[in-house]
């Protein structure tokens, strides 16, 4: 079973998660986040339970397809989301009982007593006058695979609730853990949550993989082996890599190893390649961000175009593209990047992008555009897209998605614990939700992941499954370098060796396609996987 701690995520984010886990995988998971101040409505809510006028409510309502009717969430209540196999007749009620024990196992390990109410899932406190209600319990089944889960208040704002009825029953009281008295960190409650997972098993327990984000409010377990769910062999995971510029700048750079010199072959291809580019006005991220592999793949008539400048607006501590305040777009420029994919004679044209958070839409009309463009001069040519988050924004990853590239790339990095050290700006959480939604969108789904950076071989099977169950089905991994003094030092050179190690790895999880090596990058022989994979069959074509 994987247990994932995610942070704060936005409702809808989860959601994509959930689907595409529900969907992509048969993998067990148990999602753990919290949510913005949000409303949720089940698919069988009132509206009537809304008890001030909608503009009043201090948070967004969105309708969802879990069971239960209206609930609250917000900073300080614990979500957790199990997307697990389950069968037979009444395996909903058996699930959500199932559930309920669960959460009393937690609550009594820290003092509480609570109960069920007939009638009335959730768990309760029972102690000290009326049945106060602590946690929410909404979920949905389908072909087998459950989505939803719990809502537990910890330091949860109360008030937030008198703006309804929650979960449509009258006269309910809504509790915390800090309101009983009780002062647990959530990071407290996450580790009695991971140890009593095995009550969600469907099963003998014979492993708990968990992972999450690194923050001042939880703990990590980097494994944890269960012969039995109550035996606890876990390893603390701590980040040791350095956070600020001067820490870092006072960090030699480091000799390479010689596995990872790639050869500089300035061939007649290769200045036939960047004087094209050159006179198109255009960008590479080949040159911007230092590529390594820039001359193997200039000499084959090959790069990756760079599209909405060559200025981002975010600071990840591993890349050399210039952070400076961006320039306005230059709306020749997809027109352009077609011209250069026609006079290449390009099979398959990488376009990737800055980071562009200054724009409301993330610059995605812009990669739509190009797009369109290649198409319209190169029809021959498949296109793929190397992708920023857009924050998550919805409607902007959806103008990328229905541009219908033929591969879309949208690289995690790293591993959960060190994704705020490495891109501060982002989020794992994130990234997965974008995946999962382009994977929702019947496209062709593609990441990367760089090694070197204080990372596990543990850790990185992690990330490999959590791409997998979202539906990733083309995934690079290659060597972190450090491109500049002030950029994050290398902690590890991973041999070509372990590099096929992980490449086995991850073919056993399930992926179409795995390029693995010390030189490996995102774009690297992307012709080779398009060529691997099979057209991914449209919505209306099953």
């Amino acid at each position: 079973m994987h247990l994932r701690w995610l942070g704060n995520v936005p409702f809808e984010q989860g959601l994509w998660l959930q689907r595409a886990l529900a969907r992509e995988s048969s993998e067990q998971y148990l999602l753990m986040m919290e949510h913005p101040h949000t409303y949720t409505m089940g698919a069988h809510g009132s509206i009537s339970n809304i008890l001030v006028p909608r503009e009043k409510l201090g948070a967004p309502l969105i309708r969802t397809d879990r069971g239960g009717d209206i609930t609250y969430h917000g900073p300080g209540q614990l979500i957790i989301y199990p997307i697990l196999s389950v069968t037979g007749p009444g395996a909903g009620p058996a699930h959500v009982r199932q559930i309920e024990q669960y959460v009393i196992c937690i609550l009594k390990d820290l003092g509480l007593d609570v109960t069920t109410i007939d009638g009335y899932p959730g768990v309760w406190v029972q102690s000290g006058g009326a049945p106060r209600k602590i946690c929410s319990i909404g979920v949905r089944i389908s072909r087998g695979r459950t989505m939803h889960g719990l809502a537990l208040n910890i330091t949860t704002d109360l008030s937030y609730f008198n703006h309804i009825v929650p979960c449509g029953i009258n006269s309910v009281v809504m509790t915390s853990l800090a309101k009983e008295g009780i002062q647990a960190t959530i990071s407290e409650v996450i580790e009695l949550a991971t140890a009593h997972a095995g009550k969600l098993s469907t099963g003998r327990m014979l492993l708990i993989d968990f992972a999450g984000i690194s923050d001042k409010n939880a703990v990590f377990f980097e494994e944890k082996n269960n012969e039995t769910p109550q035996q606890d062999t876990s390893t603390i995971v701590t980040a040791s890599i350095p956070k600020s510029k001067s820490e870092r700048m006072a960090i030699p750079l480091q000799r390479k190893p010689e596995w990872i010199r790639p050869q500089m072959r300035m061939e007649a291809n290769f200045h036939a390649t960047r004087k094209a580019i050159r006179n198109l006005k255009l960008v590479t991220v080949c040159e911007e961000a230092g590529c390594p592999n820039i001359f193997e793949c200039y000499a084959n008539s090959t790069a990756t175009f760079m599209i909405n400048g060559e200025r981002c607006t975010r600071n990840c501590g591993f890349c050399l593209v210039d952070t400076s305040k961006p320039f306005p777009l230059d709306p020749d420029e997809p027109s352009r990047i077609a011209q250069a994919v026609k006079r290449m004679g390009l099979a398959h044209a990488v376009i990737t992008t800055v980071a562009r958070d200054d724009l409301d839409d993330g610059g995605s009309h812009a990669l739509a555009h190009t797009v369109h463009e290649i198409r319209n001069i190169s029809p021959e040519s498949t296109v793929e897209l190397l992708i920023s988050d857009c924050k998550g924004d919805a409607t902007s990853l959806d103008v990328i998605f229905n541009a219908r590239p033929d591969v879309l790339n949208h690289n995690i990095e790293t591993v959960a614990r060190l994704q705020r050290i490495v891109r501060p700006q982002a989020n794992y959480a994130r990234s997965l939700a974008v995946l999962a939604k382009a994977a929702q969108a019947h496209l062709t789904v593609k990441s990367g992941i760089m090694v070197g950076l204080g990372e596990t071989e543990g850790e990185l099977i992690q990330t490999m499954y959590d791409l997998r169950s979202v539906g990733t089905q083309v995934l690079t991994i290659g060597q972190y370098l450090r491109p500049s003094p002030d950029k994050l030092p290398v902690q590890q050179w991973w041999t070509p060796e372990e590099f096929s190690r992980l490449e086995s790895i991850a073919n056993e999880i399930g992926f179409s396609y795995v390029q693995a090596s010390p030189l490996t990058r995102s774009s690297y022989h992307a012709r080779a996987a398009m060529d691997t994979l099979s057209p991914v069959q449209s919505c209306d074509g099953g």
